[in-house]
């Protein structure tokens, strides 16, 4: 693991400008390709609205670059104990335009980037989101040494995106597992309704997940049920990461964990998670 840390650069020469800002993009070029392709608008109004965030952000900003480097290397000696893996990416720390507050590459062996901006400086808060960010490279790292052959991953489906995101939550429940239940989604303490909600209608979430599973493009699902910014049919956005949850979770209990990670190398998995979907819970 190779951590890229842009905050020193971004800290001392700092200054409330969209020059600034462009020249702290083009000296990490690689980093901000993919953050401004699928993360944030590269847009001057958007970076006009980050100069006016940035006072009120970096205190914290500060607070998070100190507490989130040896939580990094605390969560990597967990994965390594646990699962006997290394991991040969790189991490990068960045100050972003209040987009992503953390993602992987989509990349094989994927690295990872964390947004400080967007994170809480809570250790427990740091602790779950990087958890989370390690499982995906996790998944895909096991998965690779299972013999998976990538090029048969149907990538733009949204039931490997059910997969994918069940197992990242897995492996954060494995590796800090003293978390209040609801940490593992939201990152924060401010979960605990959202979890509430949806247990109590997981059967009626699951549904109408289906169904727009059936009739809409991954393009609107993703929105409604994945982005931060969806949410309109109940009023909760990201509900699709408990209805991940479920699914892997009832993959581990018929297949062991190990079964359960590496279960998307098979030729009908696609067919499998969907028969789940649509089965009736009731």
């Amino acid at each position: 693991m190779n951590i890229i840390d842009t905050i020193p650069y971004f800290m001392e020469q700092y200054k409330p400008s969209i020059s600034f800002l462009r020249e702290y993009y083009n000296e990490y070029p690689t980093i901000f390709k993919e953050y401004f392709t699928y993360h944030c608008k590269d847009t001057e109004e958007r970076h006009l609205q980050s100069l006016a965030k940035y006072p009120d952000s970096l205190e914290t900003i500060n607070q998070v670059y100190e507490n989130i480097i040896p939580i990094i290397h605390e969560i990597e000696e967990k994965y390594i104990q646990i699962y006997q893996i290394t991991f040969p990416v790189e991490v990068n720390l960045i100050v972003g335009g209040y987009g992503s507050n953390a993602y992987t590459y989509r990349q094989i062996i994927p690295n990872i980037t964390f947004a400080l901006e967007k994170l809480s400086p809570t250790p427990n808060h740091l602790r779950s989101i990087v958890a989370h960010e390690f499982g995906h490279a996790t998944h895909n790292i096991l998965s690779d040494k299972a013999g998976t052959d990538w090029q048969k991953i149907l990538w733009m489906n949204p039931l490997v995106w059910l997969n994918q995101e069940g197992a990242a939550t897995h492996f954060s429940r494995r590796i800090v597992n003293n978390l209040p239940a609801s940490m593992y989604f939201s990152f924060n303490d401010e979960g605990d309704q959202w979890l509430s909600f949806a247990e109590k209608n997981k059967d009626e979430i699951k549904e109408l997940f289906a169904k727009d599973f059936m009739s809409k493009t991954p393009v609107d699902l993703f929105k409604e049920w994945f982005s931060i910014n969806g949410g309109k049919l109940f009023g909760h956005s990201r509900l699709a990461y408990f209805i991940c949850d479920l699914f892997f979770q009832d993959q581990v209990k018929k297949l062991g964990e190990r079964g359960a990670i590496t279960a998307w190398k098979e030729e009908d998995f696609v067919d499998q998670v969907k028969q789940w979907l649509l089965q009736s819970e009731k």
